[in-house]
Formats: C-alpha cells, structure tokens, sequence
C-alpha cells in the first residue's frame, strides 16, 4: 500500500530533480518558439506518456536489465539524441519567411506566419519518442522512484507504476508552464515574417542543443 508519506516525499524529490531545466523542458521551449503553442502543448502530452512509458518498461523489467547492459542504454540514449539532431536540422530549415497572407489558419491564429503546419497528433507522437529516449526519464524510473517502493507492501510493479505518475504530474505542469510562456513570447515577438523565422530558427538550434547536451552529459542511471 502506498502511504501518502512515500507519496509526498517522492513528490518533493521530483520537484528538486525535474526543476532543473533538462532536455523536456528545452524540447517543449524549441516546440513553442519553432511551432507555436498547440504544438508545444501536445507535445508536452505525448512527452509525458513517452516517460510514463519508460516507467512501465522498467516496472516489467528493463530496470536491471539497463544496469547490467551498458550497450543497450547507450543504444537507447543515442537513438534519442540523433532524433532530436534530426529534428533539430529539420526545425531550422523549414523556418523561412513567407508572406503573412499565406499563414495558415493554425498560424493565424497565435500570431504567427510559419511555412510548414503540424498537427496535434504528430506533435505529441514526436513528443512520445523524445519522452521514451530521454536519459532523465530512465534516471527517474531505475534510480529515484524505486527508492520510495515498500518491500513489505508486495506488488513492487504496481507500486512502481503507482508512484511513477507522481513525476509525470509534475513533469506536465512545469513543461506545460514552459510551453506557454515560450508561446507567449513567440506570439509577441511575431509579428513579422522574417522575425519569425528567425525565432523558429532559433527554436530548431534549441532542440538541436537539447540533442548535444544529452550527448556530453554522460547521463548514466
């Protein structure tokens, strides 16, 4: 049974851990400034079920698996960071100016005239990927949310699946605040074609650094 003691106290350590701006919250901030709001704010969703997806691969045993095997976690980490390069490259050169009357509705609508659209759906799909590959998610399903599992209580699968929604709570609300502050600033800062292009440029080379700072970061559970 989990108490709300282990709860609160796993809570609190998130908190201290998730805070700390990580590659999540500079993915959804490239979202925003490259794609706009709506596709920050899906891609927070799927970003959460992307982590959520780790925490139940290691409650079914990946966990130890991942501990013994340095190959596999760096197959995971790297498959992780080569998408976001991709996605990254990708990002900064479909950023170009266009004429304000060829913004589609999605664009017109937070004030912003990009050349390319995406739906919510392949948002929070792109989203899930970066979740599931994020080093910072495998950190807090093998080495944090364990630690607040109760032997005596059985069902350490279920209890892990239990706590680990405590962390993607939280995850939800700090990257959603992210989100829309940088959607925000991107709506202020857009009301030219060229200036925003710039800024989805500016997004693309974001997400472009969340993939080499995962890749320097020797980020191991």
């Amino acid at each position: 049974m989990i108490t709300l003691s282990h709860a609160g106290a796993l809570a609190l350590a998130c908190v201290l851990l998730i805070a700390v701006p990580g590659p999540s919250v500079m993915f959804v901030v490239g979202r925003a400034l490259s794609r706009g709001r709506p596709a920050a704010l899906a891609s927070v969703i799927g970003n959460a079920i992307g982590c959520y997806l780790v925490g139940l691969a290691v409650a079914l045993g990946l966990g130890p698996l991942l501990e013994r095997s340095e190959l596999l976690f760096q197959v995971i980490k790297w498959a992780g960071i080569l998408y976001l390069l991709w996605l990254g490259v990708r990002t900064f050169r479909s950023a170009r100016p266009v004429p304000a009357t060829q913004g589609d509705g999605a664009g017109e609508a937070d004030g912003s005239t990009t050349r390319t659209t995406e739906t919510p759906w392949a948002a929070a799909r792109t989203g899930v990927i970066v979740g599931a590959t994020n080093p910072k998610a495998l950190i807090l399903f093998t080495a944090l949310v364990p630690q607040f599992v109760d032997p005596a209580a059985g069902g350490a699968t279920r209890q892990i699946l239990l706590l680990g929604i405590v962390p993607i709570l939280i995850g939800l609300m700090t990257d959603t605040t992210w989100a829309l502050a940088a959607g925000k600033a991107r709506t202020w800062l857009g009301s030219s074609p060229r200036r925003m292009a710039a800024i989805g440029r500016a997004g693309g080379l974001a997400i472009i650094g969340v993939g080499a700072s995962v890749a320097v970061s020797g980020t191991r559970p």
